[in-house]
């Protein structure tokens, strides 16, 4: 069945106080989806963020980004007033997250809502406590670490003191009785993320609307996941990583990209069937209905680089899991064993027969983009090369917006473009919307479009720059800005190319 959809963040959302959270802006948005013709919204990983604020090195693989938390439904709970919250600074620019001004205002309102659930007696509901049982096994770790990560003054738990830091067992029962309040409060946060995110999902399955969940290859050091299951990554006996991620030298960098995650002992996981990894798609599925893994060729080959360098020259290629994670997950991950797509494949990069094989043995979806296929003829993202089970895109998170990019390109890569498409505008805006056409014209049977691209936004609504800092993550839609008849434009397309959802 072909369908579209639409790539919005959740940071990315107008609302009132500094982020896209999962307020009404974000069911305003479903309604937008379903007016359009629109059967599924792509998102960003929605994990709590740390400093760089990128949601791809998130504290925790499992938990959810209490930015995200709704300030409005803990004022509706009785949890805040609205006072409180008007009486916060959240950043000057509706148009851009300000998330130093986050991070000061954000937290402190959560800490006064967790006190009134404290006081009345909430934490001592069923359903509370339901949530409390379920998802224990990674929240008590995940709320622990965060707790005495406060207590260290925000340090990687690296540097933390060798009993907190080696996870011994009267180490850490004394955190968990003199860190409880905190601990609880952690735990308060994912709670209220979860419970508004169930409410926002399912009022989009009513609305036939599929959301698209993304999660990172890698884990961030400086997370709950390495410090509780270090015997997931490689690591020495004394905690440090043996070896680190990244990308060996090629023609754009003569000493490679030293990325610094840490590396899975796939070897040692595969011996218990990985049981990280199933947990964690099984987490995820209970968050999305699809989930895009990034950079899935590293589950074919990884480069891994000695912990000690600084550049990544002396790294060695290494064989991924291959099938034979994908095997154990579709047997233990009720959601990737559905005759559905399940999983969408982030296969961009180096093409080679071995990655073409896995996702061909795995039967995901691979990704198309648009901005990649006008510089040479034989591009494979070219769409007369694309094929059925494949998803289509303009532009990423990663990418310029389709007006930016047409300024960046060459005259070259222009006039290819306007043959290619059979378009003679002149307009760069009307162009734009041509380039769209030929994404929702593919036999790919998704097709996935950024909203900035329908808005013909330029450089200032880009999501990131790969391998640059500050203003990354930050853009927002300004409120009321997504009109009737845009949305009557879109689900034109979507008529016109079979992308209706049934």
């Amino acid at each position: 069945m072909r369908e579209s959809g639409i790539l919005f963040p959740i940071s990315s959302l107008p609302s009132r106080f500094g982020i896209g959270c999962i307020s009404k802006d974000a069911y305003d948005f479903v309604d937008f989806l379903k007016k359009s013709g629109q059967g599924l919204w792509q998102i960003l990983p929605v994990g709590p963020t740390g400093f760089g604020d990128s949601p791809y090195q998130p504290f925790s693989a499992f938990a959810g980004n209490p930015y995200f938390i709704c300030l409005e439904t803990l004022i509706e709970e009785g949890l805040l007033t609205w006072e409180e919250c008007n009486a916060v600074h959240f950043g000057s620019d509706e148009t851009r997250v300000d998330y130093g001004a986050l991070y000061q205002g954000r937290y402190p309102l959560l800490k006064k809502a967790y006190d009134r659930f404290v006081e009345k007696e909430l934490d001592d509901e069923p359903e509370y406590k339901a949530f409390i049982k379920k998802e224990s096994y990674w929240l008590e770790d995940y709320a622990l670490y965060m707790a005495i990560k406060e207590e260290m003054g925000g340090k990687s738990w690296q540097d933390w003191d060798e009993p907190y830091k080696c996870r011994e067992k009267a180490a850490l029962k004394k955190a968990g009785t003199e860190l409880a309040d905190t601990i609880g409060f952690f735990c308060f946060q994912q709670y209220e993320f979860n419970k508004q995110w169930a409410k926002l999902h399912e009022y989009a399955t009513a609305a036939n609307v599929k959301i698209i969940g993304d999660i990172p290859f890698y884990v961030s050091m400086d997370s709950a996941d390495v410090w509780a299951h270090p015997e997931v990554f490689r690591m020495n006996k004394d905690l440090t990583p043996e070896v680190v991620a990244g990308c060996p030298p090629d023609a754009f960098s003569a000493t490679g990209q030293l990325w610094g995650n840490p590396i899975y002992d796939w070897k040692g996981m595969k011996q218990k069937e990985y049981p990280w990894w199933v947990q964690r798609m099984n987490r995820s599925f209970e968050l999305y209905d699809i989930v895009r893994i990034d950079h899935f060729h590293g589950f074919t080959e990884y480069y891994a680089i000695p912990a000690e360098d600084e550049t990544a020259e002396n790294g060695e290629l290494c064989k991924g899991p291959g099938m034979d994670l994908f095997k154990v997950l579709k047997a233990k991950v009720p959601a990737m064993s559905e005759d559905r797509i399940s999983v969408i494949a982030e296969d961009l990069g180096t093409v080679t027969k071995e990655n073409q094989k896995l996702l061909e043995d795995t039967g995901f979806p691979g990704m198309k983009v648009l901005q990649f296929a006008f510089t040479s003829w034989n591009s494979i993202y070219m769409t007369h090369r694309h094929t059925k089970n494949s998803v289509v895109y303009t532009g990423t998170h990663d990418n310029p917006t389709s007006r930016a990019w047409l300024d960046l390109i060459n005259d070259g890569e222009r006039g290819f473009l306007r043959r290619y498409l059979n378009s003679m505008n002149t307009d760069y805006g009307a162009l734009v919307w041509d380039f769209i056409r030929e994404a929702y014209r593919s036999v790919a049977d998704i097709c996935i479009i950024p909203l900035q691209d329908y808005l013909v936004m330029g450089p200032e609504a880009r999501i990131n720059t790969p391998g640059t800092g500050g203003d990354n993550w930050q853009w927002r839609l300004r409120p009321n800005f997504l009109s009737e008849d845009l949305a009557r434009s879109i689900r034109g397309l979507a008529e016109t190319y079979s992308r209706i959802p049934e």
